[in-house]
């Protein structure tokens, strides 16, 4: 998927959202997103440090 394409679609899943949730909810969602990018980047990480990488 082209960059471009990629950040548009994020931008338009996230209006949409925003549509349709409360101020609240959008915070915890933001929050659990947050929280799901620096455990993945964690894995990565850890992953790529026993490799040797």
């Amino acid at each position: 998927m082209d960059p471009r394409e990629l950040t548009a679609l994020v931008t338009a899943v996230s209006n949409a959202l925003y549509s349709a949730m409360s101020a609240s909810e959008l915070a915890v969602l933001a929050a659990v997103f947050v929280q799901l990018g620096d455990t993945l980047a964690t894995l990565a990480a850890q992953e790529a440090r026993l490799a040797g990488e």
